[in-house]
């Protein structure tokens, strides 16, 4: 067998494979499966606000200039929501947030180490996902 004929069935042979791989995925199911987007708001934009979510999504909660792990919460209805606090590991920072648990509505309140910040107050409203 030649050296040409050779890279030739060795190119065959790849993309075959290389296409074996593509058959899996549907045309309409979404890349990453049923992942829901996050919402992003600021801690100003939060005070008296209400916030709907699905049911599994996050509230990501930006900070501004205060730290990320400033910033303490507390959810009246646990069975709806949870609040998840905010880090820093050395090499990134992880913004606080709300995770929707299940359909419903519950008040949540942040309040701030740092002082002197009125504790914002605001409300979620979780539906049940599509």
């Amino acid at each position: 067998m030649n050296t040409r004929a050779a890279y030739g069935a060795a190119a065959i042979v790849a993309l075959s494979l290389m296409l074996t791989g593509c058959g899996g995925q549907a045309a309409d199911d979404p890349i990453g499966g049923d992942v829901i987007a996050p919402v992003t708001m600021s801690a100003d934009e939060l005070q008296g606000a209400t916030v709907e979510l699905l049911a599994g999504q996050v509230l990501n909660i930006d900070t501004g200039s205060l730290s990320v792990d400033s910033y303490a919460g507390e959810v009246a209805d646990p069975a709806v929501a949870e609040f998840v606090p905010g880090r820093s590991d050395g090499s990134a920072e992880f913004n606080p947030g709300v995770t929707a648990l299940a359909p419903g509505s519950t008040e949540v309140t942040l309040t701030n180490e740092q002082g002197g910040i009125q504790p914002l107050e605001f409300a979620v409203e979780v539906s049940e996902r599509p």
